[in-house]
């Protein structure tokens, strides 16, 4: 059996007269750049995010990168985040001039650890990006608590995590600004690259707009130095259609997991040791159930073990078909174009130990009954 880490077609099938009518309106249109296409996709995500205002822009990586640069953050800069993450996270801060600043992870959730986060926290810090890695948020309430204490400003890097939700708040919406990615394999997905900005404050929104059309205002007229990071208004068709979907799909990869979750429960795996299954930092009651206040809800982007003998068994999965992947297998503060920030091996120990262990299993929502069963069975038969 072949059982692709993601199966894009799988998902298309599903809805491909829809995503055809609504790119055929837009050619119709011919407006392709921003336009009413993507005012509706703002007000959707704004309202779904429950914030007063969403920014529609050209990537994830775009819409940090903007982010940023709507808070000033210039040469001579701090900026505070995990290393271990996507590089687009570490890679605008350096982009801006400024300098990223490392606080290792929180063991089982792989997110940030605040108790680590307020010793990393200095005079030239002007920013803290938690990310929600892999569809968890991060634990945002002492987070956003040291960030307060600190005078600083919180970014939520929710680019794998929307519709997430931290003590009945959506993911993007409890820092001051929160970014999304709508790259392919994302839950909300486009056809390429398109990215989103949520915040609750209008005036940054209006600077976000200026921002992304070369910090114009009005046209032809710069009185800032923005950037083209501009939405298409064919992504923003596409997600249109998806929008309606998202919560579907989000509780279809909640109900693998805990298909996964059960599988290894009654084989014995996570009592030994051999592999720990993805869980909450925080929580009360399941981390699994939900969407309720005070619960972690967690959307698994990706689902991701930490497993013995890793690499074998991915050689070993491959050997059968199953697609997996490795998020990520060298931190940030070990890359070689951050080299002259000074970090060295040993630290971030939690972070480089989960490089050498995590493994994401298939997970997207369309996988069949016989595709887990042959995937946990798989799992199983390694280790025993």
């Amino acid at each position: 059996m072949n059982v692709p880490i993601l199966d894009l077609k799988a998902q298309y099938r599903t809805i491909r007269e829809e995503v055809a009518l609504a790119i055929e309106s837009v050619c119709e249109s011919q407006h392709f750049i921003l336009g009413p296409e993507v005012e509706r996709l703002e007000k959707k995500i704004a309202i779904y995010s429950g914030v007063e205002t969403a920014i529609g822009v050209s990537s994830g990586t775009d819409a940090l990168l903007a982010a940023l640069m709507a808070l000033g953050v210039h040469t001579g800069d701090e900026v505070v985040t995990s290393p271990f993450t996507f590089f687009a996270t570490a890679g605008t801060i350096a982009r801006l001039g400024a300098r990223p600043v490392f606080a290792d992870i929180e063991p089982v959730s792989f997110n940030i650890n605040p108790a680590r986060l307020k010793d990393a926290i200095g005079p030239k810090t002007k920013a803290v990006i938690p990310v929600h890695l892999f569809g968890q948020c991060a634990n945002m309430e002492p987070i956003s608590q040291i960030a307060a204490e600190k005078g600083v400003t919180v970014i939520e890097d929710a680019a794998q995590s929307i519709g997430a939700e931290y003590k009945g708040q959506k993911a993007g919406s409890i820092g001051e600004m929160g970014i999304f990615s709508f790259f392919p394999s994302k839950n909300l997905g486009g056809f390429g690259d398109g990215g989103m900005i949520v915040t609750r404050n209008p005036d940054l929104g209006e600077k976000l707009r200026i921002l992304r059309v070369h910090g114009s205002h009005p046209k032809y007229f710069h009185k800032v130095i923005g950037g083209n990071f501009r939405l298409d208004a064919l992504q923003a068709a596409v997600l249109n259609v998806k929008m309606k979907y998202l919560d579907r799909w989000s509780e279809a990869r909640r109900a693998n997991a805990e298909y996964y979750n059960k599988a290894w429960k009654s084989s014995g795996l996570d009592n030994n040791g051999e592999i720990i299954p993805p869980q909450a930092i925080w929580k009360s009651g399941s981390g699994n159930a939900g969407p309720e206040p005070g619960r972690n809800y967690h959307i698994y982007n990706q689902y991701t073990l930490r497993c013995a003998h890793r690499d074998d068994l991915r050689a070993f999965l491959l050997s059968r078909g199953i697609g997996t992947e490795i998020y990520y297998p060298r931190p940030l503060h070990l890359q070689e174009c951050f080299a002259d920030l000074g970090y060295r091996t040993g630290d971030f120990p939690e972070s480089e130990k989960a490089a050498a262990e995590v493994l994401s299993l298939p997970i997207y929502p369309e996988l069949t009954l016989e595709q887990k069963e042959y995937v946990a069975d798989s799992v199983i038969r390694f280790y025993r």
